[in-house]
């Protein structure tokens, strides 16, 4: 009997590498089950031309007999070329600490993540991971080969959520890589002080890749499920506010609205796609998604 993966979903499971690897290894082998394999990456269909070693390219893919020849790493290119490099951005600061249940927006961010990177390793794609808050930068560059990926998941699982997203993130713009074949997952629960995410997001488009805002919040941020009076706290500022859920939800309703159908305005204006998610959302259409876009790429 196939494991449910909704059914691995603690908060001691995905933060370690073997229970977070797990949830990655159940989906995917849910969803990839019918996957047809001519889309699995080697070197190609047709062989087109050799180019220099890369940094990151994956090994299996030298050719070893130009090495003999000329003493030079070579890649062996195709005309139809199926590997993709796929990043993900994670918002790490302290908003992503709420929570419904028993499970966060960072926690939820972190099954998305394990999951899609599986599904992309089992493609032949390398993946990297960046991880943002205004203490820590936590970067996994982009590779393919086995022992990457467990690197890969053994920084997610550990991730912390921090303070705010900084003002500037110098070292995000180092992102844009030389391959067009590149997706870059953007994972974050938008919340902003001064468009600071925003704007690090259009920042980070160029005519070369692709970039996917997956925007996660909690049902109760959307539809405000609450009674009576509350103190509400922002985690970031630790500010609080009183407020009669009664009086304020009509109103709150209809700003979120507005604020997410602004942000897909703006993201749209700039070829960025942009989709929200709920914490009791399931992760297969995050999954879909993805491989729409790859199959755009190839």
């Amino acid at each position: 009997m196939k494991q449910n993966y909704q059914e691995l979903l603690r908060p001691d499971i995905i933060n370690s590498l073997s229970g977070l690897s797990l949830i990655a290894r159940v989906v995917s082998d849910g969803f990839l089950s019918g996957l047809n394999q001519s889309h699995r990456v080697g070197a190609g269909l047709t062989f087109s031309q050799y180019r220099a070693y890369e940094a990151g390219d994956d090994l299996r893919l030298l050719d070893w007999k130009m090495l003999a020849r000329s003493g030079r790493y070579y890649i062996k290119q195709s005309e139809i070329d199926t590997q993709i490099t796929v990043k993900f951005i994670l918002d790490a600061s302290k908003s992503m600490l709420h929570q419904e249940g028993d499970l966060s927006k960072l926690a939820y961010a972190k099954v998305v993540i394990a999951s899609l990177a599986k599904i992309a390793q089992n493609q032949g794609d390398q993946i990297g991971l960046f991880a943002v808050n205004d203490s820590k930068l936590t970067t996994v560059l982009p590779k393919t080969h086995k022992q990457h990926y467990t690197r890969f998941i053994n920084e997610l699982a550990e991730l912390e959520a921090h303070g705010k997203w900084p003002k500037e993130v110098t070292e995000l713009k180092k992102l844009q890589g030389r391959n067009s074949k590149e997706i870059l997952f953007f994972i974050t629960d938008l919340h902003e002080e001064a468009n600071e995410l925003t704007t690090t997001v259009k920042g980070l488009k160029t005519n070369a890749n692709e970039v996917i805002v997956l925007q996660i919040l909690g049902q109760n941020e959307i539809d405000f499920n609450y009674e009576g009076y509350l103190i509400f706290e922002d985690l970031e500022l630790g500010t609080k506010i009183k407020v009669d859920a009664k009086t304020a939800k009509e109103n709150y309703v209809s700003e979120v609205q507005k604020k997410l159908t602004n942000t897909k305005n703006v993201l749209l204006s700039n070829n960025i796609g942009h989709h929200v998610f709920q914490l009791n959302d399931s992760i297969v259409a995050i999954l879909n998604l993805f491989l729409r876009q790859r199959q755009r790429l190839l």
